[in-house]
């Protein structure tokens, strides 16, 4: 099996099933990374060390494009997380930055990105209007609208909310 044909994919599994799935996964011979982070738990009695999945409900599987709907089958694993209509496929290196940064950190937290609010300044992340800067006018759903001012007149257009983060002025 050649090495650049294997892909990174994310998976949705059953609530609280990340390293039952990961043992699986293990089991059957499947490459996969589940990130654990080690967390101090504290009972009236004791205190305890325990590795808990820092993704909730997610695991990554590195498999062959043709093979990867196999996955599906397997016991936990409820489907891929999508990107555009198709299984969102995650680069080797960010993989890697996310190994070396549990390497080197314990006890990390996850947090959201900083909510978007109206009137806030953002910058579009991708597509044809990659890194321009505007101000968000409206939100409605998963999409928002942005007014990017330019050469003198006001465009405005449509964006998928996560093509969005906010910016400092």
């Amino acid at each position: 099996m050649e090495e650049n044909n294997l892909h990174w994919f994310a998976v949705y599994t059953k609530p609280r099933w990340e390293k039952k799935v990961a043992k699986i996964l293990a089991d059957q011979g499947i490459e996969h990374y589940c990130p654990l982070n080690k967390v101090t738990k504290q009972w009236s009695d004791r205190k305890k060390v325990v590795l808990e999945p820092i993704f909730k409900s997610y695991v990554f599987v590195r498999v062959p494009d043709e093979t990867k709907w196999e996955l599906r089958k397997i016991d936990g694993i409820l489907n891929f997380v999508h990107w555009l209509g198709k299984p969102a496929k995650v680069k080797d290196e960010d993989i890697l930055t996310i190994r070396k940064f549990l390497n080197e950190f314990s006890d990390v937290t996850i947090e959201g990105t900083p909510a978007l609010q109206v009137n806030a300044k953002v910058r579009i992340k991708q597509g044809l209007l990659m890194n321009y800067h505007g101000i968000l006018v409206e939100i409605q759903g998963s999409r928002a609208k942005v007014r990017i001012e330019t050469l003198g007149v006001q465009l405005s257009a449509q964006f998928d909310k996560r093509n969005l983060e906010p910016i400092q002025f």
